[in-house]
Parts: C-alpha cells; structure tokens; sequence
C-alpha cells in the first residue's frame, strides 16, 4: 500500500511540473498574403505602409489595375512630384510583364492613389526618413566624382595659400596635438568602412537604407563598426576644435580650421572611392603610417623654452622670444 501511495505521489509531482502555455490557435497562423508580404520585406526590405520621399521631378502613376496595363488596354496616369510623400498601399505580381513583374500602388493622399512598376518606382523615390535622404545623397557616384574633382581642386588652392603664408596645417606643418590627426584618420576609417560595407556586405546596407538608426548596438557587426567610428568622429570633431582655440589665435585657428576641413574632404572622398576598387586599402595603410610618422617627428613638441616657456619641437634659437635653447 505505502509504494502505491509513493507512486501515485511521484506520478502527481511530475504531473505538476508541466506547464502548457495558453493555447492560441491563430499564433502562427498567416494567411497567405501575409506570408507573401513577410517574404517580399526579408529581400524588397519594405512592404506595405512604408513611407517613401519623391526624390525625382516627377514619377507617373496608373490609376487602373496593372493588369489592364499588361494587356494593351488603355490606363490613365497621372504624376506625383518632387516633395510629395507617398505610402505603399499594395503590391502585386505580375508574371507575364515583360518590364517588371513587381507592381507597386502608392498613394499621395485619398483622392491620389495608382501604381507603378517598382524599378521605376525605386529608382525616383527614397525612404522617408531624414538619415535615407542623407545616403542617398552621398552615394550617388557622379556627385562623388564631381565632389573629388572640386575638393581636389579647392584642397590645392587652400594648401598653398595656407603654405605661403607659413600657416598651420594638419600634417604639414601642424600643432602640437594628435587630435587633428587622429580626426583625419577617423575620417579615413569611416570612408573605408563605407566603401567596404558596399563591396561586401551591400545587401545589409540596403536594409540599412531602408530602416536607418544611429544606434551602433541596434545593427550587424560589420554596420555597428561605421557607426561607431561616425560617432567617435564627431567627439574627436569636438575636443579638436577646443585644442585648436586653445592653442591658436583666432585669426591662425580659422586657417588652420579651413586646411583641416579640407584635408577630411579629400580623406573622405578619396578613400570612399579608392576602397570600391580595393586599392584603396593601400592606400589607407600608407595614410596611416604617413599622418603618424609626420605627427611624431615634426609636430610633437619635446622640448620647452627656458625663457619664455613656450613649447618647441627641437633645441636651438626659440621662434617666439629668440632665446637660445641649448
């Protein structure tokens, strides 16, 4: 009798330990338009509901059904602008379109709605998010080059005015502080991280564009590392600014602010462009091992002056009060 109790005990305990979750039959029950949307935003990165910018002049809408379209009949179009905002209200295939099978209908307002292929639509539209708008304007490969064009050409001019004029300058004839070089290497890093992210990870990047945030701990590794040298950037941007007032008259730290502006434009885009084909990689080791090289054997300062305490880079005659330092 006492193993029968024992067993029945045993049984009920084990019995207790088990926990069925509630029950909910529709958990993981999709229809199968929602299995189509989650499937078209794991590779298009937007469905329904997203929000997109009218970047081109204009892009021209349908207002009947695609599949009027594909059939010869006549359709209706109407544009929307540059400026508009538009909402994905459907999208549907369309296999026997020889153009694009992928339909999109967006809509402006109530009265505003129609459809359009979606590389036409892509390709005048971006998402509606201020971080979007900002890539897009920077990826756009003619702006690059027209942008290495001018900041080469004004880099140049800026740099040999700066030079005759015996003003300071990042890596030439420079201050005693590392930050100004340490902005230009994080320049360099961001450019690089960018320009890799485009050769081997560009589909991370697409989403990315599509779902931007400026959270390095939100996103993939590879995404975390460019956010996180964006944003080291623009704290060593600050504590540059402050050493550079501290160390220079006014009048010398708007010279030396306008050569440093330069120099991180043709950091960023020489080495944004030069890493798309690979060379730039090179390029970057050889940068670094220039702008330190540089830094420690002419700009660091390892001596003081006994006079009037000013600092010096080597012993000999003081530039600011011409006492001899032996």
């Amino acid at each position: 009798m006492q193993k029968a109790v024992s067993i029945l005990f045993l049984l009920l305990a084990l019995t207790s330990c088990y926990y069925q979750g509630p029950y909910t039959s529709d958990a993981w029950s999709l229809t199968d338009r929602q299995m189509d949307s989650i499937s078209f935003y794991t590779t298009h990165h937007y469905t329904e509901n997203f929000n997109f910018w009218v970047k081109a002049d204009s892009i021209s809408l349908i207002a009947q059904h695609p599949t009027e379209y594909v059939n010869g009949l006549t359709v209706d179009t109407f544009p929307v602008f540059q400026g508009n905002r538009l909402v994905v209200a459907d999208i549907t295939t369309m296999p026997t379109d020889s153009v694009d099978s992928i339909w999109v209908q967006v809509a402006r307002d109530e009265s505003t709605i129609g459809w359009i292929h979606e590389s036409q639509l892509l390709s005048g539209v971006a998402p509606d998010t201020p971080i979007s708008r900002f890539i897009d304007f920077f990826s756009d490969t003619h702006l690059l080059i027209f942008l290495y064009l001018l900041v080469l050409v004004l880099a140049v001019f800026v740099f040999r005015k700066l030079m005759r004029l015996g003003a300071k300058i990042v890596h030439f004839n420079d201050i005693n502080s590392f930050y100004p070089t340490l902005l230009c290497l994080l320049v360099a890093t961001s450019a690089v991280f960018y320009g890799s992210i485009q050769n081997f990870a560009p589909d991370s990047w697409r989403h990315y564009y599509y779902h931007p945030t400026l959270n390095p701990f939100s996103v993939p590794l590879h995404l975390g590392l460019f956010l996180s040298s964006v944003w080291t950037m623009f704290i060593v941007a600050i504590a540059t600014v402050d050493d550079i007032r501290r160390q220079l008259r006014l009048g010398e730290a708007l010279f030396y602010y306008l050569g440093l502006a330069g120099v991180c434009a043709v950091d960023y885009v020489v080495f944004s462009l030069s890493t798309l084909y690979y060379f730039g990689y090179l390029l970057y080791v050889a940068y670094i091992v220039f702008a330190v090289w540089r830094y420690y054997h002419f700009s660091r300062t390892n001596y003081i002056c006994g006079n009037c305490g000013r600092q010096l880079n080597k012993k000999g005659v003081c530039p600011h009060c011409f006492a001899l330092n032996e």
